[in-house]
């Protein structure tokens, strides 16, 4: 299942937390910090209701990070705990559940 991360909102870690609550349907009770980001998508597959996701035994979350560049060089420290808690989420299970994709906007000419 692929879903799509807006990256060109986030400016700082609330707008971050603000998008990915969003993106990924978290709930109210949302903590809005990476241990908290960490625990809605551990259990995907397992649909405990912190996300809007419920996986099926070996599918993956795609997550497409737009402009990814742009994203990283503005909010480097958020960009870094990105791929690092995506890292970590596939740690905690017995195979990958998030698959980052990054991509940019078309050159223009």
């Amino acid at each position: 299942m692929r879903v799509f991360f807006e990256s060109d909102g986030v400016v700082d870690w609330d707008t971050f937390h603000a998008v990915s609550q969003e993106t990924f349907g978290f709930p109210d009770s949302y903590g809005r910090n990476m241990d908290a980001w960490i625990d809605c998508l551990t259990y995907v597959r397992e649909g405990d209701g912190m996300s809007r996701f419920e996986l099926e035994k070996d599918e993956m979350l795609e997550i497409e990070v737009s402009n990814t560049k742009a994203f990283s060089r503005r909010v480097p420290e958020v960009f870094d705990a990105l791929v690092e808690c995506s890292a970590f989420v596939n740690s905690r299970n017995t195979g990958p559940v998030i698959s980052l994709i990054f991509t940019e906007p078309p050159d223009t000419v």
